[in-house]
């Protein structure tokens, strides 16, 4: 049986001088080395030789297609969309890699996939016809593209992992929830966005519209004709968040609950609680 030495450490009582402290001690043991892992080693050098021919097809089919669309222009920009063949079939197996476990979107990026590929290997072989006039040599240049895709499909199957229908309907469950929660995140976002440019816009036009009779046009209080403002008509239309906080404040309600509920009545629509909070942490400093 072959070993290997490896190093082990613990603490353990050393006394000197009547005082006693844990050190370390080190001590070098022989321990059995575990079996070779063929079959790892074998997935592994799979998933090498796929690389390779992938690489090796990417190459081929630049060089021989840039060849070919290097006759009616620049061969830099021939080479360059000549990259696309080859690159539209790999980004697809790719997305298939992503979507190993859920078969059901990744059969889009497999049929594509294929399409790509037979888009690719007709190129390459329209180049063997046109420039070397001999079908045999197109038809040989095109299988390097479709060996590259055959490797790299039998390595996708070694590292797949197949599901039972139930456990795969819940995965589906799982994932469809937290995809969702993640699809809110910048749907929220554009609604609060949302929200303060159309608040940020009636501030504007009630400052406007206020700055003509007053020094002050954030003011939304009583007028002196009118002492009783709870019996005075609240327009909506140009009642802002800031004013109905500073209602709320003056009626003397606190509670960041309670001015919450009583800004949303006034204004006849949900309140921005971040909003509310900003203009009553005003209130709260100047109090």
């Amino acid at each position: 049986m072959k070993t290997r030495t490896i190093e082990r450490t613990r603490l353990v009582p050393h006394t000197v001088d009547g005082v006693t402290e844990m050190v370390l001690d080190r001590e070098l043991v022989e321990v059995p080395l575990p079996p070779r892992d063929w079959d790892q080693l074998v997935r592994t050098a799979v998933t090498i030789g796929a690389i390779v021919l992938v690489t090796a097809s990417l190459v081929w089919t630049t060089a021989s297609i840039g060849d070919l669309l290097a006759a009616v222009t620049l061969p830099v920009v021939a080479y360059a969309a000549a990259v696309a063949f080859d690159a539209s079939w790999i980004m697809c197996m790719a997305v298939e890699w992503l979507l190993r476990y859920d078969p059901k979107r990744a059969q889009v990026a497999q049929r594509a996939g294929w399409w790509a590929l037979a888009v690719s290997m007709a190129a390459v072989f329209a180049h063997g016809n046109i420039v070397a006039d001999e079908w045999v040599i197109g038809a040989v240049g095109a299988l390097v593209s479709g060996l590259a895709k055959g490797g790299w499909t039998m390595a996708m199957r070694i590292h797949a992992r197949p599901l039972d229908p139930r456990t795969q309907q819940w995965v589906e469950a799982r994932r469809a929830k937290v995809d969702g929660q993640l699809a809110m995140i910048p749907i929220r976002r554009d609604l609060q966005r949302g929200e303060h440019l159309v608040e940020a816009e009636r501030a504007a036009l009630t400052t406007d519209s206020g700055s003509a009779g007053s020094t002050d046009p954030d003011q939304s209080g009583p007028s002196a004709a009118d002492p009783d403002r709870t019996v005075t008509p609240i327009d909506r239309k140009t009642l802002t968040t800031k004013d109905a906080v500073r209602i709320a404040w003056q009626d003397g309600i606190r509670d960041r609950t309670d001015v919450i509920r009583e800004v949303t009545r006034q204004l006849g629509r949900p309140a921005s609680p971040d909003t509310v909070d900003r203009y009553l942490r005003d209130h709260q400093r100047t109090a």
